[in-house]
This record gives C-alpha cells, sequence and structure tokens, in this order.
C-alpha cells in the first residue's frame, strides 16, 4: 500500500476519510491485532507512508531510523514516512492536541492537570501542557504506583484539567466512564482524545459539570493535516482543520428525535432522513422486533418496567452507530441512561406539538384517554426541554413545514 493507519482494532477509524479529502490517494486501513503482526508489518515496510494508532505508538520508535525532535522527546511516533527505505517518525498529535485545546480555550497555565491513561498519547499531551506552563501533571490509572495515582485518588487530586488518553469510552464500549468528574470541584476543562463516539461519557459529564469539555474529533483531524503535510511534502492546510472536522461531524452524526407519542417524530423523521442522506430507524419498531411481539404485548406481559429496560437496551444499540435519524418513543426520556446514549453522537431533537393536536390510543398502552395524555405531557415536558439541543414546533396538519425547520436548524447547528 502506499498510505494508510495501523492498530489494533481500526472500525471506528475516520483517518480513511479524512485523509482522501485532504490529497489524492486510496488510504488504508490496516488491523493488526496482535504486536507480532505489528513488528512483521515494520519489518517488511510495504507503504510510502503510514498513521500509527494504539497500542503501536511506542512499538514502532526502534524500527525508525530518523526520529524528529518532537517524537523524540515525547517517546511516541504516530506518523511513519519511508524514505528509499529508511523509516523517519514523527507525532503530530502533538500539534493536534495543542489546536483542540485552543479550539475550546483550554488554559493549561499554572494549572494541576490530570491525565487518565498512560500510554504514547498520554505522553503527548503531557508534553502539550508543559509546554503550555503546566503547574503540575499528574496520571491516573488502573495499575497505580510509579508516578500514577488510583481513579478514587484522582478524585481528589485537584485537577483543574482533566484529559483522557485511554480507551474508556471508545466505541463499541460507549458505556464506560472514565472517571466521574462531576465530582471534582474546581474543574474547568475536560478533554477526550475519544472521537468515536462524538461526546463520550467524560465529555458529557465535564459539560454537566459546567467545565469546558470536548471529544478528539479536532484533534484527529488536526493531526491527519500535519501527517498529510509529511506525507506529501507540502504545507499543512491548516486552514481547512476546522471546516473538516464539522463537515465528517454532520456526516456521521445521529439525530434523535424525541417528544409525545402522536407528535410527528416517524413522519418527521423520515423526511430528515431522505433530506441529509442519512439511514432511518424507528426504535419502537426495533423493540418490537427485538422482542419478537408488538408494543402492547410486551406492557401485557412484562409490564412498563419490562418494556423500559429493552428500550434501554435497543436504544443504547442503535445510539453507538452514526449517520441516523432515530425516532424514538415517547418515554425515552425517562430513564437518564437513554439520554446520554442519544446525544453521544450527536443533537436531540424535540419536536413540540401542543396537547390538543395529540393523537390518543394507536396502540399506545399509556395514552388511551385525553386525561392519561395530558398527564403524561405535563411529567414528560420537562424531560424533553432538558434533553433536547433543538426544539421544533410542530403546529398544523402539515408536518413537511416541521421537517423543514429540522432541517434548517440542524444545518445551523452543524454550521453546514
Amino acid at each position: 500500500m502506499e498510505y494508510g493507519l495501523i492498530g489494533a482494532t481500526l472500525k471506528h477509524s475516520y483517518s480513511k476519510l479524512i485523509h482522501e479529502q485532504l490529497y489524492p490517494c486510496d488510504y488504508k486501513l490496516t488491523e493488526l491485532p496482535t504486536e507480532a503482526e505489528a513488528r512483521e508489518f515494520l519489518e517488511k515496510r510495504p507503504f510510502k507512508a503510514i498513521n500509527v494508532t494504539i497500542p503501536y505508538k511506542q512499538l514502532v520508535i526502534p524500527y525508525c531510523a530518523v526520529l524528529d525532535e518532537t517524537a523524540k522527546a515525547i517517546g511516541a511516533v504516530n506518523t511513519v514516512v519511508n524514505v528509499n527505505g529508511v523509516l523517519h517518525g514523527y507525532n503530530t498529535d502533538f500539534d493536534g492536541f495543542a489546536f483542540l485545546a485552543a479550539a475550546h480555550g483550554v488554559e493549561f497555565s499554572g494549572r494541576r492537570v490530570l491525565i487518565l491513561g498512560t500510554g504514547g498519547t498520554s505522553k503527548t499531551v503531557t508534553a502539550v501542557a508543559k509546554a503550555a506552563g503546566a503547574a503540575q501533571v499528574l496520571y491516573a490509572s488502573r495499575t497505580p504506583g510509579e508516578g500514577r495515582i488510583s481513579y478514587e485518588e484522582a478524585l481528589a487530586c485537584g485537577a483543574q484539567v482533566v484529559v483522557n488518553t485511554s480507551p474508556a469510552g471508545m466505541y463499541p464500549n460507549n458505556d464506560a466512564l472514565a472517571l466521574d468528574v462531576a465530582k471534582m470541584p474546581g474543574l474547568e476543562a475536560v478533554l477526550d482524545a475519544v472521537y468515536n463516539p462524538f461526546s463520550t461519557r467524560l465529555v458529557q459529564a465535564g459539560r454537566a459539570a459546567g467545565a469546558k469539555a470536548a471529544g478528539g474529533l479536532e484533534m484527529l483531524v488536526a493531526q491527519a493535516v500535519y501527517a498529510a503535510a509529511l506525507f506529501t511534502g507540502t504545507e499543512p492546510q491548516t486552514g481547512r482543520i476546522a471546516p473538516l472536522a464539522k463537515a465528517i461531524f454532520a456526516d456521521r452524526a445521529n439525530i434523535s428525535l424525541i417528544g409525545m407519542p402522536s407528535c410527528g417524530k416517524t413522519t418527521i423523521g423520515r423526511m430528515l432522513a431522505k433530506a441529509l442522506g442519512k439511514t432511518f430507524v424507528d426504535l419502537d419498531a426495533e423493540i418490537a422486533k427485538a422482542a419478537g411481539k408488538s408494543i402492547p404485548d410486551i406492557f401485557a406481559e412484562g409490564g412498563e418496567a419490562g418494556f423500559r429496560d429493552l428500550e434501554q437496551q435497543v436504544t443504547a444499540r442503535f445510539a453507538k452507530e452514526g449517520g441516523q435519524v432515530l425516532s424514538c418513543g415517547g418515554g425515552v426520556v425517562l430513564r437518564g441512561e437513554n439520554v446520554a446514549a442519544l446525544r453521544q453522537n450527536g443533537p436531540v431533537v424535540f419536536i413540540d406539538r401542543p396537547l390538543e393536536l395529540l393523537c390518543t390510543g394507536g396502540g399506545r398502552p399509556l395514552s388511551t384517554d385525553r386525561a392519561a395524555l395530558a398527564a403524561m405531557e405535563q411529567k414528560r415536558r420537562p424531560l424533553y426541554e432538558a434533553a433536547a439541543d433543538i426544539r421544533i414546533p410542530n403546529n398544523t396538519d402539515v408536518f413537511r413545514r416541521a421537517a423543514k425547520a429540522a432541517e434548517e436548524a440542524l444545518h445551523a447547528y452543524f454550521g453546514t
């Protein structure tokens, strides 16, 4: 191959998409599950240039006859260029992480910085933080000792900035929360090198705590831009970083529609999916498919609690994927786990239809009459409003108008 990425698991990677937009190439994703396979690949050197990701950023170093000063100082390589059989190692993660921090106004000067994980990316974050004047850098690990504190100790360490460089929360293990940062007083910022999902549970927890918080998509794009410059011998196209990150987010994001039963989520969702080139998924239909029975029958046999358990499983399964419009059941917001799952990969849109225009019955076990519907709406409205990034009124019988309003609001949200 000419160009590509090596790592243990690459199914989540956006690197091919990014590089093939930056310059003409056929960028290959090469999974090397074992260290032996990685070493064999590096010995054969069947490439012009490659990027390197977890867990091989340190393993590649002995194979590089030439290391740039940044890679040498950090002790990790994420970019390798084959110059007439001689491997040159670079670290463009430094520039990528520096871009991410600057883009979100994260200050390191005078701050105590806590880094989760101790691999190659941890070393890169350390270098950026120290170069920016961090007062102290601490490390948390599942195996404390030798300069590493435990995750329990990390909660009381007094860090103002937390950076996750571990795989915790990465697809497909999206439910993992690297650290309960809500318990950390004085927290100012949370950054996560993980970019799939776009907003890990850690990032969501940071935002909920009132801190600046961001996932690793911009870091990924920025390091790729600097790597592409090394691949091609050209100047880095830094002006393309932010637009490309926005474009990837818009393309791969989910759009989750919430709201009362019969508010128009399914009809509007189908229209949005067609307009935006995304896959439409009706979560209630998927719940019925998973159970092998209708929703009224699920309620009849397992009660509401049984239905909610199944709803949570199905929501988690679909929410971790991307490029979808998800039409959610009316009660999906009753469990915080569902809301967190929906928010990890894109915006949540509240389709707000007036109570008097909502329908009763229709196979909906909890809204069989107007009184039940009114009580349900009163209970759920605050939850819809709290969960939503965007609110779309649906006040007429022409649902196309609401769909168009949602489409315009989403373009504004994504900046496309």
